[in-house]
C-alpha cells in the first residue's frame, strides 16, 4: 500500500497551474499515453525569469502532484536556477514520494529540461539513446543518468525511478548489465529463477484472491477504484475493474504494470491478466 504525504494529497486534489501558458516561450512534452504517463509543461519567460508555468498531466496521483509542485517551484526562478532542479528536489518539496512512484518526479524533471531546451532552441541528446525498455520507451542514457544521479544500486530501484522493467520484464537482464557497467566494482545479484510449486486450480484461485485483497485492492481504493476476480483459466486471469478504474483510459496500464506484476510476484510469474466484465 502506498502512503502519500499530506502535501502530495493536497496537490493531487487541488492541483495548481493546470492548463497551457498562452504564447509560451518554452514547451516540454515527455512520456506517452500508451505508456500510461504523459506530461506537457509550458513556460513563460521574461528577462530570463520564469514568470508563469502550467501543466497538463495524464497519470496517477503522484504524477499530477509532482507536476503541480514543479510549476510552483519554478515560478520566479531564473532559467539557470530552474535548470538545476532535480527529481529529488520535486519529491522533497512534496514531503517525499513512495519509492514505486519516484519515476513521476523524474518525469517532471525531464519535462522541465525539455521546456528549457525548447526555450533555448536546442535539442536534448537523451533522444539519441538506445531503447532498452520497449514497454515504456526508456533509453540506456536515461537509465545510466538515473543510476548516477540517484545512486541506484538494484534493478528494482531502476524500475522505481524510470519504469524500465516494470512491464513485461524482458529487459531485466539488460538493466542488470547497465547497472554493473555504470557502477564500477558493483556486484549485481543475478536474477533468481524460482522453481514454482504446481498448484491446483482451486489453490491458484485462493492465492490470487488473497493477493488481490492484501496487495492490490487497498491501493486502487485510495484512488476511488476497485477490482474483482472474474475467472481463472490456466495462466489467464480475468478481472473486472470497478469504481474510478472502470473505463479509465489508463486501465490497461493498471492491469499490466500493477495488477499483473503483483500477481506474478506473489502467485506465479506465468500469469496473464485480462479485463472482463
Amino acid at each position: 500500500m502506498w502512503e502519500y504525504t499530506d502535501k502530495v494529497q493536497e496537490h493531487f486534489m487541488n492541483p495548481r497551474n493546470v492548463g497551457d501558458v498562452e504564447k509560451a516561450d518554452g514547451i516540454g512534452e515527455v512520456g506517452s499515453l500508451a505508456c500510461g504517463d504523459a506530461l506537457k509543461l509550458s513556460l513563460k519567460v521574461e528577462n530570463n525569469v520564469i514568470t508563469d508555468a502550467r501543466f497538463k498531466t495524464f497519470g496517477c496521483a503522484s504524477a499530477i502532484a509532482s507536476s503541480s509542485a514543479l510549476t510552483e517551484m519554478v515560478k520566479g526562478m531564473t532559467v539557470d536556477e530552474a535548470e538545476k532542479i532535480t527529481n529529488e528536489d520535486i519529491a522533497d518539496y512534496l514531503g517525499g514520494l513512495p519509492k514505486e512512484k519516484m519515476h513521476c518526479s523524474v518525469m517532471g524533471r525531464e519535462a522541465l529540461e525539455a521546456a528549457i531546451a525548447n526555450y533555448r532552441g536546442v535539442i536534448l541528446p537523451m533522444a539519441e539513446g538506445e531503447i532498452v525498455c520497449e514497454c515504456f520507451g526508456v533509453t540506456d542514457l536515461e537509465i545510466i543518468r538515473a543510476i548516477r544521479e540517484s545512486e541506484l544500486r538494484s534493478v528494482e530501484e531502476i524500475t522505481n525511478f524510470t519504469k524500465a522493467g516494470g512491464g513485461c520484464g524482458k529487459c531485466e537482464d539488460r538493466l542488470r548489465d547497465i547497472l554493473q557497467q555504470t557502477v564500477a566494482g558493483l556486484t549485481v545479484e543475478p536474477k533468481v529463477v524460482k522453481k514454482e510449486k504446481r498448484m491446483t486450480t482451486l489453490q491458484k484461485i485462493k492465492k490470487i484472491e488473497e493477493v488481490l485483497e492484501r496487495e492490490i485492492k487497498p491501493t486502487l481504493k485510495k484512488d476511488g477504484g476497485d477490482i474483482e476476480l472474474v475467472d481463472v483459466d490456466g495462466d489467464f486471469v480475468t478481472v473486472s475493474l470497478r469504481g474510478a478504474c472502470s473505463g479509465c483510459q489508463s486501465s490497461q496500464t493498471t492491469l499490466k504494470v500493477y495488477v499483473e506484476k503483483k500477481l506474478r510476484e506473489f502467485v506465479s510469474d506465468s500469469l496473464i491478466v485480462e479485463e472482463g466484465r
